[in-house]
């Protein structure tokens, strides 16, 4: 390991909710992490979302976008409240939370959304599914189109023949749908080989379009076994059988709905990590849960999922592959004696922690070698 000391510049988000707390145990796994393996990281905070609202009265600055393009890569917790009593969502849509999220990924051009689902063999108990189902074992990606789609299309109300009515515009472009296939055949070329583009092309035009293209695409990656899925097969599929999943491609909308259900089929959304990335390196890293503000600074929350989004950052845009290894290592080695309250069962015999023990835990278990513990 060269003895050289790498430098990165890393922003951080925490955001709303308990967004701080699951931060403040990923930064910290960082730092120790950059302690074993030679580097550091230069941490610049930054507004989005709820806390931007509180200071500026908008969910994302320009000055936040700025600072984030000053950097090599972005952590962040979670973003927004509860849409029931929070006063953000009294404010208009493009002035509430989330509007700072899709600001910000459509102003850094992150327009591939990965998210890990992986079973881990201490998690089993906490699947919903069958044992002899969960036993076949669950590790898929997906990718998900980010910056396009319904999400960022055309949005209209009008009054037609004395009745509102809403239209929004489902857009791509072949560019659109290249780019990130790219990403998709690669990362199935890292991994086994098999990619599943799931669409709706029975029915819309757009999908019909994604099928075109990365059909076409699939010449260029004769190794990898293509084949495509509807997406409302896809959904069944997932609690059906998701030992069949590999690499899964599709667009916002579809992605966002599947990786949710995805995050359930292996124990719990918090223990999925996401990263969103732009062309070369760039990257926002981020769990895939929400902000959860009814346990927010009870040392209730889960940090794990941000801890392994940190992980992905150390991988995807840093190059630091071996710490990131180390990271999901000690992640496993905690995993079989300790638990946070949405992963404790009753009678499985492990230890209920809290936030802040869960990310210590996970510092004293982080080693540089598999051999070293």
């Amino acid at each position: 390991m060269s003895t050289e000391k790498r430098s990165y510049r890393v922003g951080v988000i925490e955001g709303d909710g308990i967004g701080p707390e699951i931060v403040r145990e990923a930064v910290r796994v960082l730092d120790r992490a950059g302690e074993k393996f030679g580097f550091s990281l230069d941490y610049v905070p930054m507004d989005l979302g709820g806390c931007s609202i509180e200071k500026y009265g908008i969910p994302l600055t320009q000055e936040t976008v700025s600072q984030a393009k000053s950097c090599d890569a972005v952590l962040m917790g979670s973003i927004g409240g509860d849409p029931k009593t929070s006063p953000w969502y009294q404010l208009e849509p493009s002035k509430r939370p989330e509007a700072g999220l899709l600001g910000i990924r459509k102003a850094l051009g992150l327009f591939a959304n990965l998210r890990f689902s992986v079973l881990y063999d201490d998690l089993k108990d906490a699947c919903p599914l069958r044992p002899d189902i969960a036993g076949e074992g669950i590790d898929f990606v997906i990718l998900r189109e980010l910056t396009g789609g319904l999400y960022f299309g055309e949005k209209r109300t009008k009054t037609v023949n004395g009745e509102e009515v809403a239209t929004d515009v489902l857009s791509y472009s072949e560019s659109e749908i290249r780019r990130i296939a790219v990403k998709a055949f690669d990362a199935a070329m890292l991994r086994k080989k098999r990619l599943t583009l799931v669409d709706k092309a029975n029915v819309l035009e757009s999908s019909r379009l994604w099928r075109k293209v990365v059909s076409a695409m699939a010449k260029d990656y004769p190794e990898v076994e293509l084949d495509y899925m509807y997406v409302d097969n896809a959904a069944m599929q997932l609690v059906r059988r998701p030992s069949q999943f590999d690499v899964i491609l599709t667009e916002n909308m579809f992605g966002d709905i599947l990786s949710d259900e995805a995050s359930m089929v292996v124990g719990s959304i918090g223990m999925q990590p996401s990263a969103s990335l732009a062309e070369g390196t760039f990257g926002l890293y981020e769990p895939s849960h929400g902000s959860a503000p009814d346990i927010a600074g009870q040392d209730l929350a889960n940090p794990l999922a941000t801890i392994l989004s940190a992980a992905c950052m150390l991988r995807y845009s840093l190059d630091e592959e071996e710490a990131a290894d180390a990271i999901e290592r000690a992640v496993m080695r905690v995993l079989k004696q300790y638990r946070t309250k949405d992963l404790k069962a009753e009678g499985d015999g492990t230890t209920l922690v809290g936030t802040a023990r869960m990310g210590e835990v996970v510092r004293e278990n982080l080693v540089y070698r598999l051999n070293d513990f």
